[in-house]
């Protein structure tokens, strides 16, 4: 077998710098292309692919030191003594080629007329058979245009060409207040607190009647009139809750109630503006809100595309707001079995007088705490507004609320008299999509007060012109966290919330601090103010109705 000899290659060493010297090599006086190692080989020559290609993949060989830099570019470099202007200004035409107005109207009206002769004249002719595939596709095109035509034709409605009307903020802001920091929701929406332990019962308070489930078997046809009930129904803010005060000496550092705690855990949701106030003593934090706070009202189609206007007429979204307020008030009264043994808990209303018992709602208060780490221990007063049998025999305890239709063909939702009993599922995406925010803040109230059931009835208006008078067109049961799931409500996102918020003012001197809704923008806004300011706001207010009371007295 021969042997193998290995020829080393010549290296010509460059003691002039880095690389091949000119006289060894060999590519020279050849043109070079700079190209990338990210760059795709896959076309060797392509001269339609910038007319009639597929215009997802252009870029897709394309060298990313640009277009038209290429060594390789066609380079017309012949002389330019032949180059020669031309004059491109536009000829006035003569006075015999000018066409009127009235001629090019006439031009346009024969030609119109040539083309329907042409279509007569194809008719008439004799029609060509369509296939049944032929005729098939034209019926879905004229369905789908029929579709959009209904869904899409208020497009060209004037009205959406105004501007949106400025809403007005929940209260108005002082010169001496200052902002301390603005927190975006989009930032809000990426907080998350898992693992947020069992809460722990601290007392219950208050008594509730039992449900009347014949209510369950209401549909559209048997409706049932709503009809007032006069009863006591209170909404004590935080600092005013006598049970807190006891609570705040020996357990928590944080309190609130589930209206406030619901509406800062939904918050990304909201598009109303609203504040909540926070009060700094030591190491407490006091959530409240305001007299007039907007926290206890009800939004009616907050989050729809075409909101209610905000005009003062019977629609508008204050006296909608009103109105939904009214609506549940008597709604969660009259479903219950009124006049019957109630289950009493151990301790009665804190808020009502041994007299009013009977005269009072029925409502159960349950203060309970819950763990949030780092020492932060929040108490939450939440609410129940009755109780059930279950099918096994169990006491369940439940929260109602009522969802009202006002006017389906100006809210853009479903006619409930026709949809509700065939597709009820329909008419509750309506309500998920124009309520978000709403339903958002009830389904979390219901999970932080550890119900079994949340019961929603559907009320309507008897006539759409009148606001008065409802009717009740069915009922729908759902368990909470499952409620919570189907509408992709995070509760972990809404800890971790709170948990900031808590964290922020834990760090903030003593103080009175106002957390306000941009009421145009997705941005919470946190105040420092005053500790004075919304007293100030009551005494005024008493002493303006105790100067009017007088001047009545002395009239």
């Amino acid at each position: 077998m021969p042997e193998v000899h290995f020829q080393a290659p010549v290296v010509i060493e460059n003691k002039d710098g880095w690389g091949p010297t000119e006289d060894t090599f060999q590519y020279k006086d050849m043109p070079y292309q700079p190209y990338s190692k990210g760059d795709q080989l896959g076309k060797i020559a392509d001269w339609t692919g910038t007319i009639y290609g597929d215009k997802r993949i252009n870029n897709r060989y394309r060298s990313q030191f640009g277009v038209g830099v290429g060594m390789y570019q066609y380079i017309h470099e012949d002389d330019e003594n032949t180059f020669q202007l031309v004059d491109s200004t536009r000829l006035p035409k003569p006075a015999y080629q000018k066409r009127t107005r009235f001629q090019q109207n006439r031009f346009r009206q024969q030609q119109n007329q040539n083309n329907r002769f042409a279509q007569m004249q194809k008719t008439f002719t004799g029609p060509q058979k369509k296939s049944k595939i032929m005729k098939n596709l034209e019926m879905d095109q004229m369905r789908q245009m029929r579709k959009w035509q209904k869904q899409f034709g208020n497009r060209t409605d004037p009205r959406q060409y105004q501007q949106a009307k400025q809403r007005d903020p929940s209260v108005r802001v002082r010169e001496d207040w200052q902002v301390i920091e603005e927190i975006p929701f989009t930032s809000l929406a990426k907080l998350s607190l898992p693992n947020v332990n069992e809460p722990e019962e601290l007392s219950v308070w208050g008594s509730l009647e039992y449900y009347d489930k014949r209510y369950d078997r209401i549909t559209t046809k048997t409706e049932k009139k709503l009809i007032m009930v006069n009863r006591l129904i209170h909404k004590i803010t935080t600092t005013k809750d006598p049970v807190i005060r006891q609570i705040c000496k020996t357990h928590g550092n944080v309190f609130a109630t589930d209206a406030i705690i619901s509406t800062l855990m939904c918050c990304t949701r909201s598009v109303y503006p609203w504040d909540i106030v926070v009060d700094k003593l030591g190491t407490r934090l006091f959530f409240d809100k305001r007299e007039d706070s907007t926290i206890d009202m009800l939004t009616i189609n907050e989050t729809a595309n075409e909101p209610p206007p905000e005009d003062g007429t019977m629609d508008s979204a204050k006296n909608l707001g009103m109105e939904a307020v009214f609506i549940n008030h008597n709604f969660a009264q009259q479903v219950l079995k009124m006049n019957e043994e109630r289950y009493k808990f151990p301790n009665r209303n804190p808020f009502i007088q041994p007299d009013e018992e009977n005269e009072a709602a029925s409502v159960a208060y349950r203060y309970r705490s819950w763990d949030l780490g780092n020492n932060q221990t929040i108490v939450i007063r939440c609410e129940q507004d009755c109780v059930q049998i279950g099918p096994n025999g169990e006491e369940q305890f439940v929260n109602i609320k009522a969802l009202n239709e006002w006017n389906p063909k100006i809210g853009n939702s479903l006619d409930w008299r026709t949809k509700l009993d065939m597709q009820r599922g329909a008419v509750l995406a309506a309500e998920l999509r124009n309520n978000g925010f709403k339903l958002a803040k009830w389904s979390t109230c219901a999970i932080l007060a550890g119900s079994d059931q949340m019961k929603f009835g559907y009320v309507s208006r008897q006539n759409f012109k009148d606001a008065s008078r409802h009717t009740i067109l069915g009922m729908q049961n759902f368990k909470p966290q499952e409620f919570a799931t189907q509408m992709a409500l995070n509760i972990d996102n809404g800890w971790g919330i709170v948990r900031v918020l808590v964290d922020f003012f834990m760090n903030k001197p003593d103080g009175r601090y106002l957390i306000m809704k941009d009421p145009m923008k997705p941005i919470l806004r946190i105040y420092s103010v005053p500790e004075n300011s919304f007293d100030s706001e009551e005494e005024t207010s008493e002493e303006e109705n105790n100067q009017q009371e007088s001047e009545q007295q002395k009239k």
